[in-house]
């Protein structure tokens, strides 16, 4: 009767990677966000990797590139070296990279502390799911990244795995206006 249940939730585990990896990978064009989106994720106050809280307006005079991600998500952890590397890229160019876990506090510390994660990562557990979705995130997958200006406006969302280039040009043009 155990191996039973174990079995079923082995392949239940199995599946629903396979389908966060198939949701991550596949590219679908974001809908337009909610026009409060950003004023949303400012009024929050979310735990950081370290479980100190932290209200996100602290960075809302900065360009943000904001990720929703989970350690679950097999593109999202691919990625994350690459989002380290542009955070240093970026730190004196007015810009900051702001990491959204739609996971558990304990998992997001233990994944920061493990890959050594040198920008803000946020524990915001099924409301990060919520404010993708208002941010342009029609098919719920992850990973999510949105371009914010610094007044606030959504520039440019990015579904599935980031194209490092791509982001990189998006920022600079926005450095550069």
């Amino acid at each position: 009767m155990n191996k039973h249940f174990l079995k079923m939730g082995i392949t239940v585990a199995i599946l629903c990677a396979a389908a966060g990896a198939y949701v991550g990978n596949k590219r679908l064009e974001p809908k337009p966000p909610v026009d409060s989106a950003v004023q949303q994720l400012m009024s929050l106050t979310l735990k950081d990797s370290k479980g100190q809280a932290q209200a996100l307006k602290q960075w809302q005079s900065k360009f943000l590139v904001v990720n929703f991600w989970a350690t679950w998500c097999k593109p999202c952890v691919q990625e994350m070296p690459e989002l380290v590397a542009l955070q240093k890229d970026l730190a004196s160019q007015n810009v900051q990279l702001l990491g959204i876990g739609i996971d558990s506090p304990s998992n997001i510390s233990e994944f920061a502390e493990k890959y050594q994660i040198s920008y803000p990562l946020f524990a915001a557990g099924m409301e990060g799911t919520s404010l993708s979705g208002a941010m342009g995130n029609k098919a719920g997958g992850l990973p999510f990244t949105v371009l914010i200006s610094s007044n606030g406006q959504i520039v440019k969302s990015y579904f599935g795995k980031l194209k490092m280039d791509e982001l990189k040009a998006d920022i600079q043009k926005l450095n550069t206006k």
